[in-house]
């Protein structure tokens, strides 16, 4: 039973992996390619956000092998038997068991390590390609569009790399169109990113819904460039994030790594927390869908009543996941409650077993006006 849930398991996380990874790439691709990079780039980006991918993933794969192995062997009558022959409920959960326990440890492998140095490092280079996107800006005598809504215009560049007659248009937002014009504008970097200094131009703000314009003057400006590049296809370059911190440092509390990644202190030990309990919830789902389906015993209609059931459940212990975690977030002495979701649907499972291994009382206590002869 444990080998069957393995090779399900491996298969629906390909198959998962695979859909999800296919919707993120197209945008990735078009950005990229577009943007001139080459397709190692983008298969390294793809790589780098695979462990985040398969982080989410895994409890659902595990879920749907034992609730598949668990239905084919009910429909097959394997079950039946088994139990014929002094086999438990409980006895016959123990590979299920296992079998969570170890795509638990596969989950934490990633949620401690893969995935915070995953994370960094797509940080890291979405910045490299930022600024070689923002290079290839530098092109003269030719209208460019970095991004929807925005426009770039250089008239001259000069041996020193000074830009002469520079237009700017920024018309991403719909409540308010800024058009920047300069004589000169010289292209910097700095530890945020690459930056635009303007010299000697003008501002100009359109409110669409007003239709008011106003206009500023200016002697030097300097502008966030990094802004203008659509970089949501990858996520986005960013500073220092909790998702890049190990768990240990979020678990410490550290005021001043809190004030790095803008996070309070008790916020981050809340996240630390939260990576133990998505390998706690690896653990519960599966049970949840071996011991829902043990509650329907063998029946030539299959059990689809009970997969429905364990369906909902999960969805209910991911509805109640969420609650905690905004209610922990806002409020986070009570960091606690963040284990609550996983240990209600272990106790659920084990309830449920309890109920498949005393049949006889619970129908009896369900049904107390009938008697047993």
């Amino acid at each position: 039973m444990l080998s069957q849930l393995l090779v399900i398991f491996g298969f629906s996380s390909i198959v998962l992996v695979l859909v999800y990874c296919v919707n993120r790439a197209v945008r990735l691709f078009d950005f990229l390619i577009g943007s001139g990079q080459s397709a190692a780039v983008f298969l390294e980006f793809t790589a780098l956000s695979l462990p985040n991918v398969i982080r989410l993933v895994l409890p659902v794969s595990a879920f749907a092998a034992a609730v598949y192995v668990t239905n084919r062997l009910s429909s097959e009558s394997e079950l039946v038997v088994v139990q014929s022959t002094g086999y438990s409920p409980y006895r016959l959960a123990r590979p299920v068991l296992v079998f969570g326990i170890l795509v638990a440890l596969f989950i934490a492998a990633l949620v401690h390590f893969a995935v915070p140095a995953s994370h960094g490092r797509l940080v890291d280079r979405q910045a490299e390609v930022t600024e070689n996107v923002t290079a290839r800006l530098l092109v003269e005598g030719r209208f460019m569009h970095p991004a929807p809504g925005a426009t770039l215009y250089i008239r001259e560049i000069s041996p020193t790399g000074e830009l002469r007659d520079l237009f700017l248009r920024d018309a991403r937002r719909d409540d308010r169109h800024v058009t920047y014009t300069a004589t000169r504008a010289q292209l910097l970097r700095s530890d945020e990113g690459p930056r635009l200094a303007m010299f000697d131009g003008m501002a100009q703000t359109l409110d669409p819904k007003l239709r008011s314009l106003s206009v500023t003057r200016f002697e030097a400006l300097n502008l966030d460039v990094g802004r203008l590049i659509d970089m949501d296809a990858g996520g986005g370059a960013e500073r220092r994030s909790y998702r890049e911190l190990s768990t240990a440092e979020l678990l410490s509390g550290d005021p001043e790594i809190a004030r790095e990644v803008r996070l309070q202190p008790a916020a981050m030990v809340v996240e630390g927390h939260q990576r133990f309990t998505q390998s706690l919830m690896a653990i519960a789902a599966p049970l949840i869908g071996f011991a829902a389906l043990m509650l329907g015993g063998f029946s030539r209609f299959g059990v689809w009543n009970q997969i429905f059931g364990a369906i909902a459940l999960i969805v209910l212990l991911q509805t109640l996941d969420n609650a905690v975690a905004d209610a922990t977030l806002s409020n986070p002495e009570l960091w606690p409650m963040v284990y609550a979701p996983s240990l209600i649907g272990m106790l659920a499972a084990l309830l449920m077993l309890w109920m498949a291994a005393h049949r006889g009382i619970v129908r009896r206590r369900l049904k107390p006006g009938v008697r047993a002869r």
